[in-house]
């Protein structure tokens, strides 16, 4: 019987800022607890990463929580632009990814030009960053986009009150 060759793709180097790092490893552990594969995922993650200090100069901008990302994946989906957030945050905006996703903690300390392995149901997928727009604290949102009664972020009536 031959031996299939089977190639290999190196997993790049990542970081984590020491501010995300706590509640990044706190998160994990308790998926991994309920016995969650995307938790067991990001622990693998965690455990490889670099902890760098949140004002590091002299490290390219990585994906950190809260960066915009734009990537592509090897199943010929189209790219696409994505924001890197907590579970809590992610409500229903495609334009939101959780990073207890399996694609979530693949983008997670990746630089633009890295590309990660991850599965999805059972199939390996890679994504690759392409670009990135680390969060930065001095931009404010216009409006925060979240679940309101009708679906719709404008959207301030306070809804039916009693007389």
């Amino acid at each position: 019987m031959k031996q299939k060759e089977c190639a290999v793709l190196p997993l790049p180097k990542i970081a984590l800022t020491s501010s995300d790092y706590p509640r990044l490893e706190q998160l994990a552990r308790l998926a991994v607890q309920k016995g969650d594969l995307d938790g067991i995922f990001l622990m693998g993650e965690i455990n490889r990463a670099d902890i760098v200090a949140d004002e590091t100069d002299n490290v390219r901008p990585f994906v950190t929580i809260g960066s915009w990302v734009t990537h592509c994946t090897n199943w010929g989906a189209p790219r696409r632009t994505v924001q890197l957030v907590w579970p809590e945050e992610c409500w229903s905006d495609p334009a939101c990814i959780s990073v207890l996703t399996p694609l979530g903690t693949a983008l997670i300390g990746l630089r633009v030009g890295d590309q990660m392995p991850y599965f999805v149901a059972g199939c390996l997928n890679v994504v690759r960053v392409q670009s990135l727009t680390p969060w930065d604290s001095k931009v404010v949102p216009f409006f925060r986009r979240g679940p309101t009664r009708s679906g719709n972020p404008f959207d301030d009536d306070p809804g039916p009150t009693a007389a």
